[in-house]
């Protein structure tokens, strides 16, 4: 996952932060807002990617964690045993609804998630569900 770290790096650098902790993140929210009407539809993608790695990295380096891939091959933060975050949703999130989706309030809001981290996934439940046909 050395390329995650080496975009969130890339971002560091060209957004000029000193850190990957609260007040990068407040800035990012900062930044997203003022790039919001000028990021292309067909740049979008790469934009959130870069800006994931950033915040994912923040999330690791400020509450702990590890990149690791789910089961659809997509990155995020793994967080304990229970907690798995994409943190390009929030990015995608803030790009679409603005500040109301802020990935700063998410950020601040991770401490109350640790705390209270959902419940494991039951895994007695075959996925894909299988489909029974009757006989007509």
């Amino acid at each position: 996952m050395r390329h995650l770290q080496e975009a969130a790096e890339a971002v560091r650098q060209n957004l000029n932060l000193t850190q990957f902790d609260e007040t990068a993140v407040r800035q990012l929210a900062e930044f997203i807002e003022n790039e919001r009407p000028n990021v292309l539809a067909d740049s979008r993608a790469a934009v959130v990617n870069a800006l994931g790695c950033f915040l994912g990295e923040c999330i690791i380096r400020s509450f702990g964690g590890w990149w690791r891939t789910d089961i659809r091959g997509t990155a995020g933060v793994q967080i304990g045993q229970n907690l798995f975050l994409h943190p390009n949703f929030f990015i995608e999130q803030q790009f679409k609804r603005g500040l109301a989706e802020s990935v700063a309030e998410f950020f601040t809001s991770l401490p109350t998630k640790l705390l209270n981290p959902p419940p494991p996934r039951r895994t007695w439940i075959p996925v894909p569900v299988p489909v029974v046909r009757r006989p007509m």
